[in-house]
């Protein structure tokens, strides 16, 4: 009979510590996926910024060319300073507002600058929009990254068995970095 009981609590001794290391595998899955999708979310932070960066240069070398387009370089100046407000904090719409904000700005600026063949040949404008195209692919790059991120997140938050954890390792589901309505591609810059 005492042998009996030992094999019973064998058993349950066992079944629970297969329980506890099914909820730390639960639970680590979820924290680092949720720090995945964070760090990818960082990463298009990294790619708004360098190209707020790269604005001031590209609308110096613009204003020598066109002085007379006060507004074209407000409006410039208005998007960076909100793309580098999104990129230093703000969610997810914020910083896709931001972006499109920008990308607007930067088609205005590429309008200016059309109408000036000098300034497209000059070495120096040339250099800013490879800059800033290899920006625009990088960003690209990162936003797919980060919805990519989040969909691994979301499906770990939203089934069974993971979902069960989700609340315990404090980890929810992420919303995905959608382009305002009509920004879903990159300005096109043509010299």
């Amino acid at each position: 009979m005492l042998t009996g009981l030992i094999g019973v609590v064998i058993v349950i001794g066992a079944l629970l510590v297969v329980l506890v290391l099914f909820a730390v595998i639960g639970f680590n899955k979820l924290r680092t996926s949720d720090i995945g999708a964070q760090e990818a979310l960082g990463g298009i932070d990294v790619q708004l910024t360098r190209r707020a960066e790269l604005i001031p240069n590209l609308v110096e070398t613009v204003k020598g060319y066109a002085a007379h387009e006060k507004e074209v370089f407000e409006s410039v100046t208005a998007a960076r300073a909100g793309l580098q407000q999104a990129a230093a904090g703000g969610d997810v719409a914020q910083k896709a507002a931001a972006d499109a904000a920008m990308q607007q700005a930067l088609i205005r600026v590429n309008a200016v600058a059309e109408a000036y063949p000098d300034l497209k040949a000059s070495a120096n404008f040339q250099d800013l929009q490879r800059q800033l195209a290899d920006t625009e692919n990088q960003l690209s790059f990162a936003r797919q990254y980060y919805n990519d991120a989040v969909s691994t997140l979301n499906t770990l938050v939203r089934t069974i068995p993971w979902m069960l954890f989700s609340g315990m390792a404090g980890v929810k589901a992420r919303d995905f970095y959608e382009a305002p309505e009509g920004h879903a591609e990159a300005p096109k810059v043509q010299f």
